[in-house]
């Protein structure tokens, strides 16, 4: 069985010395130091100017950010509650909508909060919850190989980490199609 998201974050962790020649908290002086504040900057500044991998820059840029689950005050529950606090409060029933139909595709689904994002995961990451505006959930869906048609879109700028997204505003929107969609990508995962 697949280790869970913070087993192989620990694990990286365990190896990072002997992997990028540096430590956690050395890896974290430097990240403070850049001065980068958004994660997608942090880690681009990781891997270009320290050489670090994709896995290790992105670890790196969750722990110096805070914006991981094993990070964050409060953990999983209080990541969520942030996501739908204030004016995305009305979203919440939308993103419970999902972790229900997520959770009948398989007993291996992992939920993996992050800071503004919920990942799905299973072997890998097959799908992730996101409140992007006041009025809309998307859904990004890792479907190799499907054609973008209708509601499910190619992710474009959305989302690098998967295939397509679709946009919900309501728990209705959860339907078959999306239910669909997620089996097929958890499948493939």
């Amino acid at each position: 069985m697949a280790k869970s998201p913070e087993e192989m974050a620990n694990a990286m962790i365990a190896n990072m010395k002997e992997k990028t020649g540096k430590t956690l908290e050395q890896w974290l002086a430097v990240a403070k130091k850049s001065g980068e504040e958004k994660h997608g900057s942090l880690v681009k500044h990781l891997k270009s100017e320290h050489g670090l991998t994709h896995g290790f820059a992105n670890l790196v840029a969750h722990k110096h950010l805070k914006s991981d689950a094993g990070s964050a005050e409060g953990g999983d529950d209080a990541l969520v509650a942030a996501q739908y606090a204030g004016p995305k409060a009305d979203l919440k029933p939308v993103y419970d909508a999902l972790i229900k139909a997520a959770k009948a595709c398989g007993k291996d689904v992992e939920i993996a909060p992050k800071k503004s994002y919920v990942s799905l995961r299973r072997n890998k990451q097959f799908a992730l919850i996101q409140p992007s505006t006041k009025t809309r959930v998307d859904l990004g869906i890792n479907l190799k190989g499907e054609a973008a048609n209708g509601r499910l879109e190619a992710s474009g700028s959305f989302n690098a980490m998967v295939s397509h997204r679709v946009r919900l505003e309501k728990p209705a929107d959860v339907d078959a199609d999306v239910k669909s969609w997620l089996k097929q990508a958890y499948a493939q995962a």
